[in-house]
């Protein structure tokens, strides 16, 4: 049904707003709701898109997205690339009745030569997508892909959300990094910051998670402040809820993390549970996330004695996952960055108390120190030792943070929320476009009535034009070899192994 049949008034009904239901495609290039923060976003906001009256068409490549059943006007379409970082055999080689078009040429290609190109060519199969089925959508969302395809004219009006800059990612990383290969390859890796930080300075309307994000939004990528809109996320408080039936478990400790992302600073907790255990010997780590078999993390673990201690947990259900957290005496988020963390939110939403650093949006979520959770500086172990100990030692403290904490989530992140105000600013969209087209027609009405055609607009180019590298392109270009560094592409088929991927992981960049 095209979006002028819908007008013409194929649909009576009223979204809960009391607005015309709109037709959503959320776009979301990764989508593995168990692992990183944009599979969990697209879960639940399609969802309460949902349950506000709306239609939403979710768009997305592998790992697929995980919704929720039981709405009739939420679908899943699978817009499959040739996955390259499955497991159990990330960095594969395709084979060659495996490509279908150029731009699986381009996604191997960039993948032997050490970059990430996923958020280029899903962009580039979302735009050939959209426009295939231009009038089928109100509204476009794109959840961060900021990839060349989703410029220009794709069919609808565009929102975009920016959880945070990957630039921010790319520093921590640098930082972390030890000799000259290794900062090779995370500069290679993170190559397609490049073409996100330009995309993003065209987009007509973003959305972000936090103050925080929103400013470094600006900073790092030079979006323009008027243009960028926050709307927090939240908790499923229906789910991540206070249960007296399931019983505390002595000196638990339990975070969500990534253990090979120095961003998320679970070295750190691992330090202080060391410096915990000796006044509190029963305290012991719970990890929602991969047990790690090398690197800062691992070796953490084994020159401090803590194997008996860390737990690593991985693959488990929503139930469990809330179960585990309700069991834990304290909740600890590490992290050196966040754009928003829903980890402290879901952890407050279930009354368990948490101690959390005040790196990124952290305290616009976490609140005050001594009031809704106990704060510390990013990257010190000997604060968050502090807390923990503080904490589970005091179980009046524990009780009264807990409890303020779940109020505050009620009181301010909830997915319910969420949906709210980011339909606010779809209708934005949408009025702006329509402003956008009467102004467009009525410029070439006074040529039209001179007898005079309105020019044509130029057709959209095939390929990118040369020149100065520091503009974006209007439209999805053809992009040039894959090697992102002047190198040719390898003929698809030919086996080949990527470039130098040392301390590139798998886990938890590519398959989140």
């Amino acid at each position: 049904m095209t979006a002028e049949a819908r007008e013409a008034g194929a649909r009576e009904d009223s979204a809960a707003d009391g607005g015309k239901p709109l037709d959503i495609a959320l776009l979301t290039y990764k989508g593995n709701p168990f692992c990183g923060g944009q599979g969990v976003y697209v879960r639940h906001l399609s969802r309460e898109l949902a349950r506000l009256g709306h239609r939403v068409e979710v768009i997305g490549s592998q790992p697929y997205p995980v919704l929720d059943e039981g709405y009739p006007a939420l679908t899943l379409t699978e817009l499959p690339s040739l996955d390259l970082y499955r497991q159990p055999d990330p960095f594969r080689t395709p084979g060659r009745d495996e490509y279908r078009d150029w731009i699986d040429a381009l996604e191997v290609g960039t993948m032997w030569t050490g970059g990430f190109p996923e958020p280029l060519t899903f962009s580039l199969r979302a735009r050939r997508h959209l426009r295939a089925r231009r009038g089928e959508f109100d509204v476009v969302h794109d959840n961060q892909t900021l990839g060349y395809g989703l410029l220009g004219d794709i069919g609808a009006p565009l929102v975009t959300t920016i959880h945070h800059p990957i630039t921010v990612d790319r520093r921590l990383e640098l930082d972390a990094a030890e000799g000259w290969q290794r900062r090779y390859s995370v500069r290679r890796w993170y190559a397609f910051t490049r073409m996100q930080k330009r995309v993003a300075r065209r987009l007509p309307s973003v959305l972000t998670v936090s103050g925080s994000s929103r400013k470094e939004i600006v900073d790092h990528l030079g979006v323009r402040r008027d243009r960028v809109h926050v709307v927090h996320i939240g908790a499923d408080t229906e789910l991540f809820a206070p249960d007296p039936a399931v019983p505390e478990v002595p000196g638990r400790i339990v975070t969500t993390s990534s253990a090979d992302v120095p961003l998320k600073g679970l070295v750190f907790l691992v330090e202080a549970l060391a410096k915990v255990r000796t006044e509190h010997p029963a305290a012991h780590l719970v990890v929602v996330g991969k047990r790690p078999t090398e690197g800062p993390v691992a070796q953490a673990v084994e020159r401090y004695g803590l194997d008996g201690a860390v737990e690593f947990v991985k693959g488990i259900s929503d139930a469990e996952l809330v179960d585990l957290i309700r069991s834990a005496e304290v909740a600890c988020v590490p992290s050196l960055y966040e754009g928003f963390s829903l980890p402290a939110a879901e952890a407050m939403a279930t009354g368990t108390p948490l101690v959390a650093t005040t790196g990124g949006a952290i305290p616009e979520v976490a609140g005050r120190d001594g009031e809704t959770c106990l704060a510390v500086p990013p990257g010190d172990a000997g604060a968050l030792a502090a807390a923990l100990g503080r904490l589970l030692g005091d179980r009046e403290l524990r009780l009264r943070l807990g409890d303020a904490g779940r109020e505050r989530v009620l009181a301010n992140f909830t997915w319910a929320r969420a949906a709210e105000g980011t339909v606010a600013r779809y209708r934005e969209a949408i009025a702006r476009s329509a402003h956008r087209a009467r102004a467009d027609r009525a410029a070439s009405a006074p040529r039209a009535a001179a007898g005079r055609p309105a020019p044509a607009p130029a057709p959209a180019p095939e390929r990118a034009a040369s020149g100065d590298d520091r503009r974006a392109p209007a439209v999805a270009p053809e992009p040039p070899a894959p090697g992102d560094d002047g190198s040719a592409p390898q003929t698809p088929g030919r086996s080949a192994a990527p470039a130098n991927t040392a301390g590139v992981s798998s886990e938890s960049r590519a398959t989140c």
